[in-house]
């Protein structure tokens, strides 16, 4: 159960810190006061979601800290399992910054916003204010049934094995559906691989056509000035620089026979003479490559221009075609043995339907004893309530034909009769507000002493009701606290008068702010409070008497 929680800076509050204890603790105060901003509190600490908003103006950020016992064995096996045990106590803490950030921590140890929601759905139950409105969605309806019959694990299942059936059964059919399109693929694959085999387009040779084309197409010139350098280098009868060297040669010689310094110059001109040579000899071998050819250029730019076409048919640069011609390979070999991927794939929807209608029925025939179970419980409640006569029906109907929905093969609606001899009708044609609010609390106290909860929050769920009635839930609410926590906040004297703690909130303003205050009732404070609540302003002593009979009542019965 929860031992305390402390609060710092949010909203209007400065500083709060409030001890728990068991039973049901009343929350109340005067409209506007803010009587749901601690139930507010414990909601972000448990996971609900933050906006930078909620930090105190002028604030950096707003802190909240609930520490709570372990009682649960479910509970302890979580935090075990996240490593975050610590005993016998557990310490939530979340921050807020003004910016809208988040921390979350468990016994100190940082975790996401994510495990805090989980953490708490081990050991509490939170009722909103607008509690009815959600019972008027199928969803919740359906959940309500799933709950009371512990189908929730079940459910949860199913609706993975749904997925599974749903993606199995997708895929099936499109590989049924699409035989002729597979056709016309093949055909079309078939025709693409045939031209690329044609091509026969080889490594590297898109380079070597590029280099040859340039040759090709530059040949005269290539010829030109291959000649006039070979000339000059060497083949000219008087002034090639192989000539002119060879006479410098000769008196170098000379120079270095009568002094060695010439030897090193000697040198280098030998090797000069060596290199024209070799660059004459290379020049030559050239020749036979740069003969003007004009049907090999031809065939070279055909050839570049059929790649390129090639290239430009599939959408793809040329030196990606290697690529593409063995993507088609691959594509035509998967289509060409459709037969066994539809088999495999018949057998795999096969096996999908089998183990989702195999949960599904065995969830649809325990919702069908829930459904008894549990609109029998609601019944019960609702004429404690002070609808006598009224009747709840859980009623399940069969899906249509074979179909399958993620949380099985059946849809759940609640139907109501509020008064005797009135045939049920779905609870969302229910006219009266109050009648609502009566069956939505109904609802909910049968769902808490049900799911056996340590803590469970009503925030006020007694809207709508009032005089006999709120004593009734006053008493009903008591009675669940002798078991669990219970809090809940309240504008009814009657269900005030009902709890074990009582909590006032009050709002003070000054020049500069407002604030909130929470404070803890003592016997005396209750009775000028429930007296306030009866009253208004004016308190008298009538009021006063009438507010203590009604504490000393409360405690008659225990």
């Amino acid at each position: 159960m929860l031992t305390s929680i402390r609060i710092r800076d949010f909203a209007i509050i400065d500083e709060l810190e409030i001890d728990f204890l068991s039973g049901l603790t009343v929350i109340t105060g005067e409209t506007g006061a803010g009587k749901s901003i601690m139930i507010d509190a414990i909601g972000l600490v448990l996971g609900d979601r933050a906006e930078a908003s909620m930090v105190k103006a002028g604030k950096d950020k707003a802190e909240f800290v609930l520490s709570l016992e372990v009682n649960q064995p479910e509970m302890l096996k979580w935090l075990v399992q996240h490593d975050l045990d610590a005993g016998e106590h557990c310490i939530l803490r979340r921050i807020i910054t003004k910016e809208g950030r988040s921390r979350g921590y468990i016994n100190g140890t940082p975790t996401t916003v994510k495990m805090l929601r989980e953490l708490s759905h081990q050991f509490v139950e939170i009722q909103g204010q607008h509690a009815h409105q959600a019972l008027l969605n199928s969803t919740t309806q359906r959940t309500h049934l799933d709950t009371h019959g512990s189908l929730t694990d079940q459910v949860t299942q199913l609706n993975q094995l749904y997925q599974r059936w749903d993606q199995a059964n997708l895929e099936f059919n499109q590989a049924a559906s699409t035989q002729t399109e597979r056709l016309s693929r093949i055909d079309l694959l078939q025709f693409q691989l045939t031209e690329l085999d044609q091509l026969a387009l080889l490594d590297g040779e898109l380079a070597t056509l590029d280099e040859e084309l340039t040759r090709l197409s530059h040949s005269e010139r290539l010829r030109q000035i291959l000649n006039n350098n070979l000339a000059h280098l060497y083949e000219s009868d008087t002034q090639s620089l192989y000539q002119q060297l060879s006479a410098v040669i000769t008196e170098i010689q000379e120079a270095s026979a009568l002094d060695p310094a010439f030897l090193e110059s000697e040198t280098l001109v030998q090797n000069a003479l060596i290199q024209i040579e070799e660059a004459s000899s290379h020049l030559r071998s050239l020749k036979p490559q740069l003969n003007a050819d004009p049907q090999r250029l031809q065939w070279v730019e055909e050839r570049l221009a059929a790649i390129h076409d090639m290239a430009r048919k599939h959408h793809i640069n040329v030196d990606a075609l290697a690529e593409k011609h063995q993507t088609i390979q691959k594509e035509l070999k998967r289509l060409s043995d459709p037969e066994s991927n539809l088999e495999k794939l018949r057998a795999k929807l096969t096996d999908a339907e089998k183990d989702y209608d195999h949960l599904a029925e065995k969830i649809s025939t325990a919702r069908q004893a829930a459904a008894k179970s549990l609109s029998a419980a609601i019944t019960v409640a609702m004429q404690g309530l002070g609808m006598e006569g009224g009747q709840f029906i859980v009623e399940t109907t069969a899906l249509k034909g074979n179909e399958r929905k993620p949380w099985g093969r059946e849809n759940v609606q609640f139907l109501v009769s509020a008064n005797p001899g009135q045939p049920p009708k779905p609870l969302i044609k229910v006219a009266s507000g109050g009648e609502l609010s009566r069956i939505s609390l109904a609802i909910q106290l049968v769902a808490s002493s049900h799911q056996q909860l340590p803590t469970m929050i009503f925030d006020e769920v007694d809207s709508g009701i009032g005089g006999a009635i709120a004593e009734i839930v006053g008493k009903q609410l008591r009675s669940l606290g002798a078991n669990s926590q219970v809090f809940c906040v309240t504008h009814l004297p009657q269900v005030a008068a009902c709890g074990h703690q009582h909590f006032q909130v009050r709002k003070t303003k000054s020049k500069t702010e407002t604030r909130t205050q929470l404070m803890t009732l003592s016997e005396e404070q209750r009775v000028k409070e429930i007296a306030r609540m009866l009253g208004g302003q004016t308190i008298t002593q009538q009021t006063l008497a009438h507010a203590s009979e009604m504490l000393k009542l409360a405690r008659a019965k225990e």
